[in-house]
């Protein structure tokens, strides 16, 4: 019998589920970079003329430490405070000046928009500033906060969205958690180069937990908008998204976050407060008590969001299957099903994954092997012989990983796992 699955089965937790390969590997995975090693947090970023400038929550450096590279991979420069004189005198004070929006107007000026300490309350608001340069200095507008709506808990977290029809919003969130009550990511209309608001708030996400730091992005045949959870002063910090194909809603969250810091194998200590622009992904991470600037490549996958260096799971049995099965019920297995009985020289599941970019990245495969010595499967990328994966003995429904490296295409690409050596069951595929 090459199967004992008449034998007591065991239950694993999730914590099985993801453990780490017995088959250890070359990694070929390229994880995110770190583009500026100091305290940065909150980014938010924009290229123009072949300059790249990055903005972050108050710190050492001031009210709104801005930063300076050629190419999004940097070097970088932080340059000093871009609003030296601090928010508005007329309703905010010093410190707590939080998660700045800058874009690039039309007309040539800059637009600010901040989240800072809103004097008659202690709660936190979102106010606007100008300039006619993006290293400022920028000038607070107006006497009073754009969006503060104390019985909420105040305002935090504000993002420009321009849609692709031209028109202005702000996303921006109520910061129920100051007040131990649920917060809401939410939708505002602008005009005036966004400094004034038009017609109501649309409620996009609400949750009791943390929720925050919304960037939203429009791709051709939905919504995705990137959000925030978790504490950010430690690696419970996570990316999420949720998508739509209305601005309106329904949204519907990912079935597992984007990028956390098990997804990056610990690269990249709680990656979130994520900003994207074009091809490429900007996050913090927590580092000896501060918030550096990571930057990873991003593609997306009919739509979907896909990081370079975070894992992007593929159920195996979602596959293409060729004289072998889907086997349902399996314990502790992701999905609770694995592809059985790839057993015959014609036997092969084949899946197709995603590369936000061309090179090398690593393939994590999920399986158990109850053989009695270590098996194999044949390994082929994208129609071509790639090698063959090694599976170290388990014990069948005893879940773990091996690992390979690949080169894949930009895009889409097919990974075929074919009949090798003695007996292997496989539940999915991680690419890295």
């Amino acid at each position: 019998m090459k199967r004992l699955l008449a034998a007591v089965l065991a239950v694993f937790s999730l914590s099985a589920v993801l453990s780490p390969a017995v088959h250890a590997a070359t990694t070929a995975a390229v994880f995110p970079s770190e583009i500026i090693g100091e305290n940065f947090p909150d980014p938010d970023v924009f290229e123009q003329n072949g300059t790249w400038y990055a903005y972050a929550t108050n710190g050492s450096r001031g009210t709104l430490p801005v930063a300076t590279a050629p190419s999004a991979n940097g070097p970088w420069t932080v340059r000093g405070d871009a609003m030296p004189g601090g928010p508005s005198g007329a309703w905010a004070q010093p410190g707590r000046t939080w998660a700045p929006d800058v874009y690039p107007n039309s007309d040539g000026t800059y637009t600010l928009t901040y989240t800072a300490w809103h004097k008659a309350s202690g709660r936190q608001c979102i106010g606007v500033a100008t300039a006619t340069n993006p290293l400022g200095p920028f000038q607070p507008v107006g006497t009073a906060p754009l969006i503060c709506p104390l019985e909420l808990g105040g305002a935090i977290d504000a993002n420009t969205f321009v849609a692709n029809d031209g028109t202005r919003y702000l996303v921006w969130k109520n910061d129920g958690n100051a007040i131990s009550q649920p917060s809401t990511l939410w939708l505002t209309r602008t005009a005036n180069n966004g400094q004034t608001l038009v017609g109501g708030n649309t409620a996009m996400l609400t949750s009791s937990g943390v929720i925050e730091a919304p960037d939203l992005v429009q791709r051709g045949s939905q919504y995705v908008l990137f959000f925030s959870g978790g504490g950010y002063n430690d690696c419970n910090y996570l990316t999420s998204y949720a998508t739509s194909t209305s601005l309106s809603g329904p949204w519907t969250t990912a079935y597992r976050p984007l990028m956390t810091t098990a997804t990056f194998d610990s690269h990249v200590c709680g990656p979130g407060g994520a900003d994207v622009v074009g091809g490429k992904v900007f996050v913090h991470g927590w580092v000896n008590g501060g918030r550096h600037l990571y930057v990873a490549d991003i593609g997306y996958a009919n739509d979907y969001p896909v990081v370079r260096g975070s894992r992007a799971r593929y159920e195996a049995e979602r596959g293409t299957l060729n004289h072998c099965v889907v086997r349902s019920n399996a314990a502790g297995a992701s999905d609770g099903k694995v592809v059985a009985y790839i057993d015959y020289a014609d036997s092969w599941v084949e899946n197709t994954v995603f590369a936000p970019v061309a090179g090398g990245y690593t393939l994590h495969v999920g399986y158990a092997n109850g053989s009695a010595s270590t098996a194999s499967h044949g390994l082929v990328v994208n129609g071509n012989n790639a090698g063959s994966v090694s599976y170290p003995v388990t014990g069948w429904d005893n879940w773990q990983q091996s690992s390979v490296s690949v080169t894949l295409n930009a895009g889409w690409n097919t990974i075929r796992l074919t009949k090798g050596t003695l007996y292997t069951e496989v539940d999915y595929l991680e690419v890295q």
